[in-house]
């Protein structure tokens, strides 16, 4: 659906669409636990890294719930177009189908040839368009919603590899001060 839409140029510098924060990779524990920021407090540094790792949960859930809706708004969209492609093609002054009233109540309806529809904005809004205007309308709405789906995939799979870095971060710095530990404690 959204996977074959190509991806727009990330700006220099830039790693995510949404700006998030890379996490550090701490390769070397004894070099980073020496930086005057850490000042060798493992205890300091793993709540600060956990902090972030809780952010990065948290941005991990409205990326989720971002990704749900759009998904949903894909077919409806699609839906939409076809119906416009339906009226613009219509031969006869009348054409008869059945109209969904509630969930498994449909009703049959006959819908006079037109030139308009009225499509919902959002936020309690319905506008009146031409047939080519809404289907206009409509294909750039599309093809947005399927761009933000494919920058959410993008940023969802940046954010997975930055969560690991981060678990990788405490648990390295974890058995560092374990280690530590041990070392004083002989």
């Amino acid at each position: 659906m959204s996977g074959n839409v190509e991806l727009p140029k990330l700006q220099d510098g830039q790693t995510s669409y949404a700006g998030i924060p890379a996490a550090i990779f701490v390769d070397d524990v004894d070099q980073f636990m020496s930086l005057p920021e850490n000042n060798q407090q493992a205890e300091k540094v793993l709540k600060s890294l956990d902090e972030q790792h809780s952010k990065y949960k948290f941005m991990e859930m409205s990326m989720v719930s971002r990704k749900r809706r759009l998904r949903q708004q894909v077919p409806d969209l699609q839906k939409s177009l076809e119906m416009i492609k339906v009226l613009k093609e219509q031969d006869e002054d009348e054409l008869e189908t059945n109209v969904l009233l509630s969930e498994q109540v449909f009703v049959k309806s006959i819908i006079p040839k037109t030139k308009t529809v009225c499509l919902w904005l959002g936020a309690n809004v319905m506008l009146e368009y031409p047939l080519d205007d809404a289907e206009d309308l409509l294909k750039h709405n599309l093809a947005s919603a399927n761009m933000n789906l494919r920058c959410l995939e993008h940023d969802q799979e940046f954010l997975r590899n930055q969560q690991t870095t981060v678990e990788v971060a405490m648990a390295r710095i974890y058995n560092w001060n374990i280690s530590k530990q041990k070392q004083q404690q002989k």
